[in-house]
């Protein structure tokens, strides 16, 4: 296939690119000036510089392109999660105007299918209860995790309905392996290192994690599986007070410390307690059936 990568040099986007162009596929990534452009050459793709947030640079490279899907892999994500919320406004804009822009493109250049990227721990479910693809993502969320949520809440409806190309939103758990925050040499294994590790409140939100050769996985098999939504994340979602401990043993750094609630809101905010006491765990059945997705077991886990 010819397939266009929006995001082709991120965390997933880059790893992705390797394994399409090894399968054979006629690859295109779209990346700013710079370093980008050599990492895709060196993999064997075409590098197509372009700027999310302008349309006409976006419809641009697709036309030359001409691809058979596209795929949305871009974020704004900062060096250290310690600065996800305040990159979030930036993050939040490049869902809502550059997905916008490559989705706008795609349509009107009659692209077949156009994959997307989107949350799976951001996901709307009873307590107690793994959310399935029938779930929204959590829009009553405080802050500018609501923000975040909302638009590509909204970002993931136009996709899935759209009438002019073959929608797919692939709700990706918290990465974590080569090249994400969540590995043995990583940010957040040298914090726990460094004791910052903290478990705020009760530290009972549960998070799905994905290892990140899985999701590659799984984003190759929605090339060709049925339209739709994914959840793409492991089989063993946990509770804040269960992995964190269990990924500061993996990593060799001492056990985290506690913070009660009301400490937690003055330590961290609204926004951090919220990862800690209020996240759902999402159900993976369907990305298993129709993806033939088979993730590892989460690394850490005792």
């Amino acid at each position: 296939m010819k397939i266009f990568i929006a995001g082709a040099t991120g965390v997933i986007g880059l790893p992705l690119v390797r394994v399409l162009c090894a399968l054979g596929h006629q690859v295109t990534g779209m990346t700013r000036a710079g370093a980008g452009v050599d990492r895709l050459r060196e993999l064997g793709a075409s590098a197509s510089v372009a700027d999310a947030f302008d349309p006409k640079a976006v419809h641009a490279a697709i036309d030359v392109a001409s691809p058979d899907v596209v795929i949305d892999q871009l974020t704004w994500l900062p060096a250290t999660p310690a600065d996800i919320i305040k990159s979030m406004p930036n993050d939040t804009r490049l869902h809502r105007e550059g997905g916008g822009n490559l989705l706008a493109a795609a349509q009107s250049l009659g692209v077949k299918r156009y994959i997307m990227q989107s949350r799976g721990f951001y996901l709307d479910a009873p307590v107690g209860q793994l959310a399935d693809e029938t779930a929204k993502l959590r829009y009553a969320a405080p802050g500018e995790i609501g923000e975040s949520t909302r638009a590509i809440g909204e970002y993931e409806d136009k996709v899935c309905t759209s009438t002019l190309l073959e929608g797919v939103s692939l709700r990706y758990g918290f990465f974590y392996g080569p090249g994400t925050w969540y590995r043995p040499d990583g940010v957040i294994a040298q914090d726990a290192r460094d004791g910052k590790a903290v478990i705020l409140g009760a530290g009972n939100a549960v998070w799905s994690f994905v290892h990140i050769d899985d999701a590659v996985a799984a984003t190759v098999a929605a090339l060709t599986a049925p339209a739709g939504i994914y959840n793409v994340v492991d089989d063993d979602p946990l509770p804040v007070a269960e992995w964190m401990p269990a990924f500061a043993n993996w990593v060799e750094a001492p056990a985290p410390t506690r913070a009660s609630g009301q400490e937690a809101l003055k330590l961290a905010g609204e926004e951090a307690v919220y990862y800690h006491l209020s996240l759902t765990g999402a159900s993976n059945r369907k990305a298993k059936g129709q993806l033939g997705f088979r993730p590892r077991p989460l690394l850490w886990k005792k």
